[in-house]
Order: structure tokens, then C-alpha cells, then sequence
């Protein structure tokens, strides 16, 4: 008799709660809660589009049951600013997954950290030591020499007389300057040759990459339920030797970096090398030094990708875009010499063909999660401790009230209206804003600008052969992150002399 009563209980006891908060709170509106899975059933698989959908039917900020986990969804810039700004010390804490809770040992690195002293610490050690202006100056090399490997591989399959005017991949073309440019920024390893070969210890490292996010895709039902994680105990295992086998290839690289630095009695402008010698100095655990590493390599992998991936699309969907930006670079680099970070304050369009992708395209729509430390206010609504706050910059981005005619992609609205994008302009927040904003936004603005320009400047792109550009597919995949769900094909066709399209290799 005992075990027909449990459900029945369980639901007893979820409904005696949702009354409780209601009654003590004010809480936002919102669809009505399932007892024990909340929403779950409700919500589609693009996330951020159906909490805007969801923001037309019960207003700017709602409220959406994960299980039994309150969530709070704010969708216009006048909300994002109260929870980032005016409350962002009560709301900068994090939400941990099992998986993120796993991988950053509960928060002992930034992206995941709660805040407080060690929040604090690590902060400061990311802004002065890892992303100050010198520090990227110094690694700009690096930068600049894989978007030129990129642009000799791009000249190579587009002249191939095999191509046959098909369209590229450009994943694959972005994924690679990616992929090369954070495993050398971060552990000063290039992986991967000029053949795109990579090696044993890189295929181990990719190998990481891949299953770290594949789970973290497969989030259970056990996430948001928690009294049924004992029956997911194979994922928990999945998770512990994901987390060792990633800790045993960072620690190899440690220690390789500290027998050639003893050896040579100096250090490279590398970030491990940089977190290894600050060490001591900032009382840093081996745990915070691996879990810092791998917020730069999830931060900076998959969004560059992204980010430019959406860019190109919309340029070959807008060709009078494409047009202006090449007219741009023509007038002030020409067709002698080849385009470098250091031309971008004399290529103002540019920046803004970089700033409106961002702004439609977000990598990261949702922001990661906030969780409230305390009770606050939003909206004149009732945020209780512990709830998690989630900030739609997807939505924000494109509302109508902020911006004119906001799904169009023009890049001139930035120069009628000078748009701060990191975050001082709570209607452009493809980095975050207050406490937790993203520290290394300007590397991201500069990669990300210097390999549209780079594809701008050497080629002119158009659909494949037989797609018309308004056909190409603009939806996203779910997720976190937000790939284009039809991976873009175009067709690239060399604009600059042969010779300027030759990546000479620098060793940094």
C-alpha cells in the first residue's frame, strides 16, 4: 500500500509548495506547472525562441518551472538592466548542472564560480594578468597568423579545379582557426599542421572537446528532478571519467610548460605559462588553474565559430553589404598587402557588420543562468533566493521598441548610433553585463573581426550554385550555444593577387 501513496505524496507536497510561494511571493505570471515536472513539456527545443514567444503572451519577465526549480525569464532591456545592474550582487550567482558542478570542481573557476572572495580573486587575475591590453597585443601574432592559415586554405579548395564552383563548408574553414587559435593561446600547442593533420596528443584534446559537449547536451530529467538522480548512476560515472581524463591531459601539458620554463629560466605570453607563474602569487589551487584553462577553451571555441559562421551568412543573404565592406577595405588596406588588427580603428563598417551579427546572433542567447543569493525585486515582481534568472539577450536584441526594423541586418545602424556591446547598453548584451560580464569580450571582438575582414578583403561570396541567397536556411540549432542549424555552404572567389593569399607560420 506504501508504494501507490509516494506519487501521490510527491505531488501533495509540490503543490503545498507552489501554493507557498505564491502566497508569500509575488510572483511573475507564467504557464501553469505540471506537479513534479514543472514546464518541462512545454518548453521547445530553441529555448530562447519560445521563452519570446512566451514574453508576448504573459509580458517581459514570466515564470517557468524546471521540475521544481522557479526560473525567471527577462526579455527587454529595461529588466536586464535591474537584474544586471541595480541587483546584479544579488543575482551573480550561478546555477551548476552536475556536469558544470563536476568539470569546475563546484565553482572553483570563474564561469561557474558563486560570487564571493574567490569569485573576486579569479576576476581580477583574468582583467590584469590574462586579458589586459598588453597581453593581447603580445599574442596578436598568433591571432593574425591562423586567419591567414585559413585564408591559404580557403584559396586552395576554392581553386581547386575539382571544386567545380561547390560551395565550401565554412564550419569546417572557422572551426579550424578556432581550434588552433585557443589551444595555442591557452597551452601554446598548435595541434594540427599545415595538412589539417592533427596529432596524437591534439586528437586526445579534440576527442575532450567533443564528449565534454556532447554531455552536456544530454541533459536528463534527473537535472531538474533531483530525487531521481540516484537512478542515473551510469551518467555520474560518464561524468567522473570525462572529468579525469580531461585533468590528466591539462596536468601533461602543466607540467610540460614548467620543465621548459625551469629550463629556459623564462615564461612565453601563453595563458598557462601566465596562470602557472601568477600561482603563488594569488594562492591559486591546481583545480582553479585547470578549471581557468578550460573556461578559455569552452568560452573561446565553439563562439568564434558561431559567431562568424552566422556573419558570413548574412553576408552572402545581403549582398549590398558584402559590397560596402569590401569598398571599405579596398579604400583603406587596397590590394598590396593583407589586413591586420591594427587597421581596424581606420574600418568603422567593419566593426559594425561584426557588431550587428552579434547583435542578431548572439553565440550565447540566453546568457548563462544567474541564481539569485537573496530576495529581490524585478519588474515589481518577487524573486525568491535561489531561483535561477535568465536574461534573453536573443529577444532583447531584436525588440521592436529598442530597435528599427530589427530583423533586418544593417550594419549602418551602429554608425547613426554609437552602441556600446560591452555591457554599458543593456539592449547589446552578446557578453554579458554587471559582475559577470565576459573578461576576455575585446579578444572575441578582435578575432572575431579580423576573420570577417581577412574573408571580406581576399574573396567575394555567393550561395552555392542553384540557392538563391534569401533560401538559405537562418535557424538555429538548440542548445546553449546557437550553431546555424544547416551548416553554411558559399562560394568564395579570390578578389587579391595570388601571392598575398600565402600564410607565412610565426612561432609565439
Amino acid at each position: 500500500m506504501a508504494l501507490p501513496l509516494l506519487p501521490i505524496s510527491i505531488i501533495l507536497i509540490f503543490l503545498a509548495y507552489k501554493l507557498y510561494q505564491r502566497l508569500r511571493f509575488k510572483l511573475p505570471p507564467g504557464p501553469s506547472p505540471l506537479p513534479v515536472v514543472g514546464n518541462l513539456y512545454d518548453v521547445k527545443p530553441v529555448r530562447f525562441r519560445c521563452f519570446a514567444e512566451w514574453a508576448q503572451v504573459y509580458g517581459p519577465i514570466f515564470s517557468v518551472y524546471f521540475g521544481s526549480q522557479l526560473n525567471i525569464v527577462v526579455n527587454n532591456s529595461e529588466l536586464a538592466k535591474e537584474v544586471l545592474k541595480e541587483n546584479d550582487q544579488q543575482l551573480a550567482d550561478r546555477y551548476r548542472t552536475r556536469s558544470s558542478a563536476k568539470f569546475s570542481r563546484d565553482g572553483k573557476d570563474l564561469i561557474w564560480a558563486d560570487y564571493g572572495p574567490h569569485y573576486v580573486k579569479v576576476r581580477k587575475v583574468c582583467n590584469i594578468e590574462l586579458f589586459s591590453p598588453k597581453r593581447l597585443e603580445s599574442l596578436r601574432p598568433i591571432r593574425e597568423d591562423e586567419v591567414s592559415a585559413m585564408v591559404e586554405s580557403i584559396f586552395k579548395d576554392s581553386t581547386n579545379p575539382d571544386n567545380g564552383g561547390k560551395g565550401l563548408m565554412m564550419r569546417n574553414y572557422l572551426g579550424s582557426v578556432a581550434f588552433n587559435n585557443i589551444t595555442r593561446l591557452t597551452f601554446g600547442k598548435r595541434f594540427m599542421n599545415s595538412e589539417g593533420v592533427i596529432d596524437e596528443q591534439g586528437q586526445e584534446f579534440k576527442g575532450i572537446v567533443s564528449n565534454g559537449i556532447k554531455i552536456g547536451a544530454k541533459l536528463s530529467m534527473a537535472e531538474h528532478i533531483p530525487w531521481l538522480r540516484w537512478m542515473f548512476i551510469v551518467e555520474n560515472d560518464t561524468l567522473a571519467q570525462h572529468a579525469a581524463r580531461r585533468d590528466r591531459l591539462t596536468r601533461i601539458i602543466m607540467e610540460e610548460h614548467t620543465l621548459a620554463r625551469n629550463k629556459s629560466g623564462g615564461a612565453k605570453q601563453h595563458f598557462v605559462d601566465a596562470l602557472l607563474t601568477l600561482q603563488k602569487q594569488y594562492d591559486l589551487s591546481d583545480d582553479t588553474v585547470i578549471g581557468l584553462l578550460w573556461d578559455m577553451i569552452t568560452a573561446g571555441m565553439d563562439t568564434t565559430t558561431i559567431s562568424v559562421e552566422w556573419a558570413m551568412g548574412e553576408l552572402v543573404k545581403n549582398p549590398r553589404v558584402q559590397q560596402k565592406a569590401q569598398e571599405e577595405l579596398d579604400r583603406v588596406i587596397g590590394t598590396d598587402r593583407v589586413m591586420s588588427e591594427t587597421d581596424f580603428s581606420n574600418l568603422p563598417y567593419l566593426q559594425c557588420v561584426a557588431k550587428e551579427a552579434l547583435r542578431l546572433h548572439p553565440p550565447t542567447p540566453l546568457m548563462l543562468p544567474h541564481k539569485a543569493n537573496a530576495n529581490v525585486k524585478i519588474g515589481g515582481y518577487d524573486i525568491p533566493k535561489e531561483s535561477i534568472v535568465h536574461v534573453n539577450v536573443w529577444a532583447i536584441a531584436r525588440d521592436p521598441k529598442v530597435w528599427k526594423n530589427p530583423l533586418e541586418f544593417r550594419p549602418e545602424r551602429f554608425l547613426e548610433e554609437d552602441v556600446d556591446m560591452k555591457g554599458h547598453d543593456y539592449r547589446l548584451l552578446p557578453f554579458g553585463a554587471g559582475r559577470r560580464v565576459c573578461p576576455g569580450a575585446q579578444l572575441a571582438i578582435n578575432l572575431v573581426t579580423s576573420m570577417l575582414g581577412h574573408l571580406l578583403h581576399h574573396f567575394s561570396w555567393e550561395p552555392p550554385q542553384g540557392v538563391k541567397p534569401e533560401d538559405i536556411d537562418m535557424v538555429e540549432n538548440p542548445g546553449t550555444v546557437t550553431y546555424m542549424r544547416s551548416p553554411l555552404q558559399a562560394v568564395a572567389k579570390p578578389r587579391l593577387p595570388a601571392h598575398l593569399y600565402k600564410r607565412v607560420a610565426v612561432d609565439i
